[in-house]
């Protein structure tokens, strides 16, 4: 899931502010105890968000700071798109962004996503998709995936809208909250990955081969705090696939 595919989706910001402060031996010890395989991913020109674990709540939870950035704390995974079931995960947001909007290209942030991206036959995308992902792994290293299902908070959309990225319609937001009536509490939430992605895109689903929190407020030049709680994959027959 290269970080260039979700760049597409946001404005650039000129240069490359400071990066936050990094966590402390005993924090990234507790983050990679959630898996050897979760880290954090930078996205090009742009400052990075702080992820770190914390007890939020009376929950245990992975805080993520946003100021004026954009990043990715994720985990490959490879699941068959025959194994796959659904998809929960929770989240609290203190506040949401004033100004942000996710179909606004220079106001794209939100304080949460989920994001979960897929692999395909490469050589259905548009002409326009291919160079795309051919100057992304030119930047990055790594090819895009071919599909990227997001899970978002957005300010006003409708709950069930589907947002395309700006930039390349391979990336797809459901919003799955609206509105700021239920900020500054836990938030669950159990979704049909294989049923939201033939809804999205139109097609089945390939491999599963990422997942990832995202936080973001580059657009907005705001600064945001997110809490999330795990993610948990459930395959068809009610097995935990992670």
């Amino acid at each position: 899931m290269a970080a260039a595919v979700l760049l597409w989706g946001c404005a650039q910001v000129p240069g490359v502010p400071p990066e936050p402060p990094q966590p402390r031996p005993d924090q990234v010890q507790a983050l990679q105890a959630q898996g050897p395989a979760w880290r954090g991913v930078p996205f090009p020109g742009k400052r990075s968000t702080h992820y770190r674990p914390l007890q939020h709540d009376g929950r245990t939870a992975l805080h993520a700071r946003a100021d004026t950035s954009a990043s990715m704390w994720r985990r490959p995974v490879k699941v068959d798109a025959h194994d796959l079931g659904r998809v929960r995960f929770s989240w609290n947001v203190p506040r949401l962004i004033e100004h942000a909007d996710l179909s606004d290209r220079d106001a794209e942030d939100t304080p949460v996503r989920i994001v979960l991206a897929f692999e395909g036959d490469h050589a259905r995308l548009s002409l326009r998709n291919r160079m795309m992902f051919d100057l992304a792994e030119t930047l990055t290293g790594e090819r895009p995936p071919y599909a990227t299902l997001m899970y978002v908070w957005d300010t006003r959309a409708a709950v069930g809208s589907v947002i395309p990225a700006a930039r390349t319609d391979r990336v797809r937001k459901l919003v799955v909250e609206s509105g700021a009536q239920r900020v500054q509490r836990w938030l669950s939430y159990e979704r049909d990955v294989v049923a939201d992605y033939r809804h999205m895109f139109g097609e089945d689903p390939g491999p599963l081969v990422g997942v990832a929190f995202m936080t973001d407020s580059d657009n907005t030049g705001s600064q945001i705090d997110a809490y999330y709680g795990d993610i948990e994959l459930i395959g068809k027959a009610g097995q935990p696939l992670f």
